[in-house]
């Protein structure tokens, strides 16, 4: 199948890669210059295992091509939409950015185009452009289809190629033919219903999750106080078979980046426009911004005055897997802390160098030893597996303080059990 796919940050270019791989003919295309050059020699404009490795086995088989013109749509049977929707520093998305792309584009699609949308939009963006699409070029009786889309950074790839599910909600049976015919090297596995329900599925799914983990992380706090053990805690809940081992339970850092929060304001903005109140969405966000001052509440606790500390930050990227750095809790709390009057040594496996305007006072480190040496204090913030590298002798010979802080007890077994090092985790007293 000849298949567009349209915006090539984290998204688009995972579908790109994995279809080019799968035998599809795909050109991937986006209008910046800079970013198809940089695929050009070979290199993707973002880090995910094994996508540069992907990228390339497509490209020497045949089955990848890019372009910066969005003309490049006019031949394909699909056309999938994997624009990065832009969002604000209040979580609030720029819809409008992917509405205008979409309708640029539709003026170059052949008769019976597939329009498949995979951007985070809001319930009733696809149809506005299914009655735009009538209203300029019903001659041409495009098809339109909405797939939320599944990208789980650190594992994209292969999400992508073995997923568990695959939603998808469409407008017309000629559409559910093109997407069987699509996706069937990847899955028999897809869930098939209307195009509202697909783009509200979206939504209910990223905010359950968020309302998950903000959930756990205020039950981690309460035990902090009263000496019970939050993972002690959700052993229990996991294994009660009305919530099951597989639940969003985990006690540990407050969720950051902006994807579940976008979902969260679309359904708060949602209900609000149709004039419903929706008090446990709308608590899930404060809730989650108070949690993410864990690091900060329990820094203050231990060392009473910031000013003049050595505060170590292991890993400043979204998430462990990417190089992903917009809003990253990692780099929040960097700025609190320059804001306290500490230094902050940081240390990520991928990144380095950091924007020079923001982020400049940051002393970014090359190894993890030169980052907790002469330290008052280690915060765990991205869990990279590198990390697995620090023992507890390290930290008591190079840090001024052996005192660490890490949320999810990622660094658990190496450091828990020695006495010298006071070490600190969500959830537990």
């Amino acid at each position: 199948m000849k298949v567009a796919v349209v915006g090539l940050w984290h998204l688009g270019t995972v579908i790109a890669a994995c279809l080019g791989k799968a035998g599809h003919e795909v050109v991937g295309i986006d209008e910046d210059r800079t970013v198809i050059a940089g695929f050009v020699l070979g290199k993707p404009p973002i880090f995910e295992p094994g996508l540069e490795e992907t990228c390339k086995a497509a490209v020497q088989a045949g089955g990848l091509r890019f372009s910066s013109d969005l003309a490049s749509t006019s031949d394909a049977d699909l056309v999938w939409i994997a624009y990065d929707t832009p969002v604000d520093e209040q979580d609030v998305a720029d819809v409008e950015f992917v509405k205008q792309k979409v309708q640029t584009i539709l003026q170059h699609l052949r008769p019976e185009t597939l329009v498949l949308i995979s951007s985070q939009v809001p319930v009733g963006f696809t149809k506005s452009l299914m009655e735009y699409a009538q209203k300029v070029c019903p001659e041409k009786e495009l098809l339109f289809g909405y797939s939320p889309e599944n990208l789980r950074l650190g594992k994209a790839i292969q999400i992508f190629m073995e997923p568990d599910r695959v939603v998808v909600g469409i407008s017309h049976e000629k559409a559910r033919l093109k997407v069987l015919d699509l996706l069937k090297s990847f899955t028999d596995n897809i869930v098939w219903m209307s195009i509202e329900s697909a783009e509200m599925t979206k939504h209910a799914l990223n905010a359950f999750l968020a309302l998950s983990i903000t959930y756990i992380n205020e039950v981690a706090a309460i035990c902090e106080q009263v000496g019970a053990d939050a993972k002690e805690v959700e052993l229990g809940l996991k294994t009660e078979a009305r919530i099951g081992s597989a639940a969003y339970l985990g006690p540990g850092a407050g969720f950051a980046g902006g994807t579940l929060a976008r979902d969260i304001e679309f359904l708060s903005q949602l209900s609000s426009n149709n004039g419903l109140k929706s008090p446990i969405l709308s608590a899930v966000r404060l809730s989650n911004d108070e949690h993410k001052n864990w690091p900060a509440r329990r820094l203050q606790q231990k060392l009473l005055n910031l000013d003049g500390k050595v505060i170590a930050v292991l890993g400043l990227t979204y998430k462990p897997g990417t190089d992903t750095l917009r809003r990253s809790s990692a780099v929040e709390l960097c700025e609190w802390l320059l804001q306290q009057g500490s230094t902050v040594q940081a240390h990520d496996p991928v990144i380095t160098a950091l924007p020079q305007k923001k982020h400049s006072a940051i002393k970014l480190k090359n190894s993890i030893r030169e980052a907790v040496n002469g330290a008052n204090a280690v915060v765990v913030a991205t869990e990279w597996p590198e990390f697995n590298e620090i023992t507890a002798e390290q930290l008591t010979d190079l840090m001024q303080q052996p005192l660490v802080l890490d949320a999810n007890a990622f660094l658990k077994k190496n450091l828990a059990s020695d006495r010298k090092i006071d070490y600190l985790t969500v959830g537990k007293a």
